[in-house]
């Protein structure tokens, strides 16, 4: 088996991202961490294997995955990054709902008591409805 050069921030991410998960009440699974991920992440989601080099310091989230694991597990990117007591100055980042109206609102509200399987089924019809709409303006 191949060895993996060990990263230092790598491994600093792995422990807090760890310590993140215990202190959303996330049991320390692989498994677990990518389908709650995958419950939010609108692109393509993560592997229980992408999941498990996260939390053994062997990769990180890009960008975009970053900001989806932090919203499951209830924490900053900049604190999930660096530590709490990391000095960053990060701009402030829109938010989802910005600019959003009361219907949208409320449809967010309710896609969100959605069981997984159907939000997932809702997911895949936005994904064609906007692949429809880009071939045909």
């Amino acid at each position: 088996m191949k060895k993996t050069p060990h990263n230092p921030e790598y491994e600093a991410f792995a422990a807090r991202l760890r310590q993140a998960m215990k202190d959303a009440g996330l049991k320390s699974s692989a498994t677990l961490l990518a389908d709650a991920f995958n419950l939010r992440y609108w692109g393509e989601g993560i592997t229980a294997h992408a999941a498990r080099n996260w939390m053994f310091g062997v990769s990180m989230p890009k960008p975009d995955k970053l900001k989806t694991l932090s919203d499951v597990l209830n924490i900053s990117p900049q604190d999930l990054l660096f530590g709490p007591q990391a000095d960053v100055q990060v701009a402030k980042e829109p938010q989802a709902t910005d600019g959003m109206g009361m219907g949208d609102t409320e449809m967010l509200r309710q896609y969100l008591q959605l069981q997984p399987e159907h939000k997932r089924m809702v997911r895949q019809w936005v994904r064609m409805s906007l692949a429809f709409q880009q071939t045909h303006p």
